[in-house]
């Protein structure tokens, strides 16, 4: 988990190639219809319950609404804490890479976009979604181990550890 163009995707896919883990985006699957519809609330919650049913899977997402369903089922929760200015250009480089067309962890016929609301979300994320995600995590990950990333150093130091572990 963590924010916008933290490397949330890029992590996940390849922890998923590396430990077999079925992978699941949690834009792709429960978040978004085409044409950037969010789906209802309801319908997200009844959808992740359902995927945190199986016995092995690594989720890509912050989606603090379901915090409940998805903590408790977790061993090990990778946050992305990653520098604004980090993430502004992770967004950026996404944004470019994929003009016009949908990302391989967005909905079909959700095109990357940009505008002045995302960028808003991004430099507020530690300050407004951090305070929350730190309750969340202590009410409902009370038996998940939680790793901090806070630099692209760090997480390319733990792709590499994966990488060399038979």
């Amino acid at each position: 988990m963590g924010c916008s163009g933290s490397g949330k995707s890029t992590l996940a896919r390849a922890l998923s190639t590396k430990l077999d883990l079925p992978y699941i985006s949690m834009d792709r699957s429960f978040f978004w219809l085409p044409g950037w519809i969010l789906r209802e609330q309801s319908t997200i919650r009844l959808m992740v319950a359902e995927a945190v049913e199986a016995e092995r899977w690594i989720m890509d997402g912050t989606g603090l609404n379901t915090f409940d369903l998805r903590l408790p089922r977790t061993d090990v929760v990778l946050w992305l804490r990653m520098p604004r200015m980090t993430c502004f250009v992770g967004v950026l480089r996404r944004w470019v890479h994929y003009w016009r067309q949908s990302r391989p962890d967005m909905a079909d016929g959700c095109p990357e976009r940009l505008d002045i609301e995302f960028l808003r979300y991004i430099w507020n994320f530690e300050r407004v979604q951090t305070p929350e995600i730190k309750e969340k995590l202590m009410r409902y990950a009370q038996s998940a181990r939680v790793f901090e990333l806070r630099s692209r150093i760090e997480l390319n130091a733990l792709l590499q550890q994966i990488s060399h572990h038979p």
